[in-house]
């Protein structure tokens, strides 16, 4: 997999706007519906819930940040985000926000950690359906609904395909950088006479923070900024010259490696959903 070619220097992205949490001092019901639209760049400032969070939306993409790692979240996915996780969630496109705060209780059988969940077309159903029954009218076919959309988020397929962020302040200004132009060239050698520190230092230091080899860690972030940019109508040619890839062949070959599709069959499967 090729990666020689120095991209042109990517527009600079807008700042986030942010827009207000909404205040819920408590959860009357087990699960309830949020939604709101939030156009590209909108966020909410890093917050923390008394329950369980369940970010999705119907259309659009999401970038969340919590506890050190970025995930993107297309409309086939969601974000479960357990109670108490300090996190803020922004709009990388004009996206339908359909949120669920999900009470504590031990036969959720959910993770202690953030996790990337398959969305099926049942569960996306349930949740928009949830979003538009008031529970004042119909208490018990909505706690039905509470009781599906429970059992559903039990069932989804999980994983973990976030972008781990450093700690360390150098670290994150050569993250910062290379997600702002992830077709960067400059060897770990140059960015080490750049961020004063030797190339096998910052290596080790990089595993330490995030887990994961800086080369996997390139994927990872090509990954990610891939699916941001064809759910915004990039063509795979332009996303491969801006990932740094020599051809359109190489980042057709990782984006299959990863997703287990081209790119076009994603953007079809996308919109067909």
């Amino acid at each position: 997999m090729s990666t020689s070619r120095q991209p042109r220097a990517a527009a600079a992205a807008s700042p986030w706007r942010e827009v207000a949490v909404p205040s819920l001092p408590s959860l009357p019901w087990p699960v309830m519906a949020r939604t709101q639209q939030l156009a590209a760049g909108e966020r909410f400032p890093p917050h923390v819930h008394a329950w369980n969070q369940v970010v999705f939306a119907t259309e659009g993409v999401l970038q969340v940040t919590a506890r050190n790692a970025r995930h993107v979240i297309t409309p086939q996915q969601a974000l479960w985000v357990p109670t108490g996780m300090l996190h803020h969630t922004g709009a990388l496109s004009a996206a339908a926000f359909r949120n669920l705060y999900v009470a504590d209780d031990p036969a959720l059988h959910m993770p202690d950690h953030c996790a990337v969940l398959d969305v099926s077309p049942l569960l996306r159903e349930l949740i928009v359906e949830l979003g538009q029954v008031r529970p004042e009218d119909d208490q018990p076919y909505y706690l039905h609904l509470c009781a599906l959309v429970t059992a559903q988020l039990q069932r989804q397929r999980q994983h973990r395909r976030h972008l781990p962020w450093p700690q360390d302040a150098r670290l994150q200004r050569w993250c910062q950088a290379l997600h702002d132009q992830p077709g960067d060239a400059r060897s770990v050698e140059a960015w080490s006479r750049l961020l004063g520190a030797s190339s096998r230092t910052l290596a080790r230091h990089f595993e330490r923070d995030t887990g994961m080899s800086l080369r996997d860690w390139r994927t990872r972030l090509r990954l990610l900024r891939a699916i941001e940019w064809l759910a915004q109508g990039r063509s795979p040619t332009t996303i491969a010259h801006e990932l740094g890839y020599a051809s359109a062949s190489a980042f057709n070959y990782m984006f299959r490696m990863e997703m287990g599709m081209s790119p076009l069959q994603w953007r079809r499967s996308r919109q067909t959903g």
